[in-house]
């Protein structure tokens, strides 16, 4: 789901990881907790000299955020897309029930996810996003853990410059003023035209976000440090 960016970076010569957390991707049969989620970030960035720019999409973002509060010394800066909404218990709970249900459906709700994805990505984009295989039996897991996390509180912990990025028309941007408030040196990009999965259905728009943070970050577009990504 990365790969605009992955390439887009590694042209700029921009040493670059994308990982898959756990309970995805070629992690599919482990467990998602929060906290391996975070190890997951920790361990790529110390793969990669130990500080960098991580980057993170809705869950990957949530995850993100939690990682620069608890290791800030590993972060030079945070990109955090899609994640503007506070994980209340009665939204996630919600959310959980209606997981639960398509849960009980004899293809797990594969139909229903493949019918959403054609609905509403191009093709090229449907299959960037599919290309790890999609995280059906995780949801369960996902919504308990992120539904313990407190982003706003782990926001006013960050140091580093912050970049909360948003579709337009993205269903989690309801308390983007709340975590820009939280921010220490932050700052807010609405991406016109763009719904929740602003890195692949903005593909362009949204690499444009990553190499101006970056070159914030490093104070000079010639220079290159590392940026691990998380979905």
């Amino acid at each position: 789901m990365w790969r605009p960016q992955t390439d887009a970076l590694a042209r700029a010569g921009i040493p670059t990881t994308a990982v898959d957390l756990p309970g995805h991707g070629t992690r599919a049969a482990e467990r998602f907790t929060a906290d391996g989620a975070v190890t997951t970030i920790a361990d790529a960035v110390d793969g990669l000299g130990g500080r960098a720019l991580v980057v993170g999409l809705s869950l990957g973002a949530y995850v993100a955020v939690a990682h620069a509060a608890r290791h800030p010394e590993q972060v030079a800066g945070l990109l955090a897309a899609g994640c503007c909404t506070r994980p209340r218990r009665v939204l996630v709970g919600g959310w959980a029930a209606l997981a639960a249900l398509i849960a009980r459906l004899p293809d797990r709700g594969a139909g229903l996810n493949d019918g959403f994805v054609r609905l509403m990505l191009p093709p090229d984009a449907g299959a960037d996003l599919g290309a790890g295989g999609f995280a059906l039996d995780v949801m369960a897991d996902v919504l308990r853990e992120v539904g313990g996390l407190d982003p706003v509180a782990d926001l006013t912990r960050v140091t580093a410059p912050v970049w909360l990025v948003n579709g337009r028309y993205d269903h989690f941007r309801a308390d983007e003023r709340a975590f820009l408030a939280a921010c220490h040196d932050g700052r807010l990009v609405v991406v016109p035209g763009a719904t929740h999965l602003v890195s692949v259905v903005a593909p362009v728009r949204f690499t444009r976000a990553v190499l101006e943070a970056y070159d914030q970050v490093t104070g000079d577009p010639r220079r290159r440090q590392p940026v691990p990504s998380a979905g």
